[in-house]
C-alpha cells in the first residue's frame, strides 16, 4: 500500500520478558527463534524471556534478541495480513530488520549479519570507555555547539524534535550532559549501550565489516529502505552495503527519514519489535500520525478483529 510504512526499533527496546507471547502462540515465531539460536549458539530464548537484564544488556546478546523478536512479530503479522509497505525503516540495528522486510538477506543472513556486527561493537566497546547518552529539550545547534567544547564527543542519533543522542568519550560526554543541563537541557538519560556507537570511535570496524558483507548474498530491495545516514531511499544491493558499513560510524538521521516518509504521503505506520520507542518518536515528530504496534499476539488478533468489522 502506497500509504504505510513498516518500522522496526533498535537497540535500547529491549526487556525481560520480550518475544514470549509470540513464541508460545505463532509457529511462524519460534521459527524465528530456533534459527536465532542455531546461529548464534546462544541460548536467545532464555535470554529473551527470562533475562537477567545484565545478560541483555550486552551489545551481543541485545542486538540478536531485539532483531529475533522485531522479525518474529513481522513474519507471523505478514503471514496473515497481505500488507505491503511502501517503505521499510529501521532505527539502527532496526535497520536489519528492514533488509529481511525488504527481501534483501534471508532471516539467518540476516542473523549472521547482526551475530557479528554486534560481535564487533562488543569488541570496540571494550578497548575505548565510550557512552551515549540522549539530550531532551535543547536546541540541536546548540548541542553541536556545547559538543565543540571538549574533544571526541558527537551527534549520534537525530532522533526527534528535542531528542539528540550524543556519543563518544566516557568522562567528556559527561561533561557535555552537564553543560547542556546548564544551558536549558530538560533532561539528560545514559543509554544503555557499552560504547560510542554512531561515531568516529566505530570507524576501526568499518573495513572489517565490509569484508564481511561480501560473502553475504544481498539481494535487490523488493520495497526501498529509507537510510538511516541520508534519509534517502535504496534499492541496490551495493548501496545499501555501503550504508550499512558508513552506518556503524555515521549520525543516525531517524527525524529527516520519518519527515521524507511524511513528504511521501505516508500516512500510517506500523512498528514491529519490543517497546514503544518509535512511537514516543513519532510524537515529537508529528503528533497526528498513526503508529501501530506489532509485538504480541495481542495486537496480532485485534489487527484481525479490524479487518472483520470493517469487511
Amino acid at each position: 500500500m502506497k500509504s504505510i510504512a513498516f518500522l522496526f526499533p533498535g537497540q535500547g527496546a529491549q526487556y525481560v520478558g520480550m518475544g514470549k507471547d509470540l513464541y508460545e502462540n505463532f509457529a511462524e515465531s519460534k521459527k524465528v527463534f530456533d534459527i536465532g539460536e542455531e546461529i548464534l549458539g546462544e541460548p536467545l530464548r532464555e535470554y529473551c524471556f527470562n533475562g537477567p537484564i545484565e545478560r541483555l544488556k550486552a551489545t551481543s546478546i541485545c542486538q540478536p534478541a531485539v532483531f529475533a523478536v522485531s522479525i518474529a512479530s513481522f513474519y507471523t503479522f505478514s503471514l496473515k495480513f497481505n500488507l505491503k509497505p511502501a517503505y521499510v525503516l529501521g532505527l539502527s540495528l532496526g535497520e536489519y530488520s528492514a533488509l529481511v522486510a525488504a527481501g534483501v538477506v534471508s532471516l539467518k543472513d540476516g542473523f549472521r549479519l547482526v551475530k557479528y556486527r554486534a560481535e564487533l561493537m562488543q569488541k570496540q566497546a571494550e578497548k575505548f570507555s565510550g557512552k551515549m547518552s540522549a539530550i531532551l529539550g535543547l536546541d540541536i545547534e546548540e548541542i553541536k555547539k556545547i559538543c565543540n567544547v571538549y574533544d571526541n564527543v558527537y551527534i549520534a542519533n537525530i532522533n526527534a524534535p528535542g531528542q539528540i543522542v550524543i556519543s563518544g568519550d566516557k568522562e567528556n560526554v559527561d561533561l557535555v550532559k552537564q553543560l547542556c543541563l546548564e544551558r536549558g537541557a530538560s533532561k539528560v538519560i545514559d543509554l544503555e549501550v557499552s560504547a560510542a556507537f554512531h561515531s568516529p570511535y566505530m570507524h576501526n570496524i568499518a573495513e572489517e565489516f565490509r569484508r564481511f558483507l561480501r560473502n553475504i548474498e544481498f539481494l535487490p530491495a523488493q520495497i526501498p529502505i529509507v537510510s538511516n545516514i541520508d534519509a534517502f531511499p535504496r534499492r541496490k544491493p551495493e548501496q545499501i552495503k555501503e550504508a550499512l558499513v558508513r552506518q556503524l560510524y555515521s549520525p543516525v538521521l531517524w527525524q529527516d527519514s520519518i519527515l521524507f516518509l511524511l513528504k511521501q504521503g505516508i500516512i500510517k505506520f506500523y512498528e514491529f519489535g519490543p517497546g514503544r520507542v518509535i512511537k514516543g518518536l513519532m510524537r515529537r515528530i508529528s503528533p497526528e500520525a498513526e503508529v501501530i504496534n506489532i509485538e504480541k499476539s495481542q495486537d496480532i488478533y485485534c489487527f484481525q478483529e479490524i479487518l472483520n468489522n470493517c469487511s
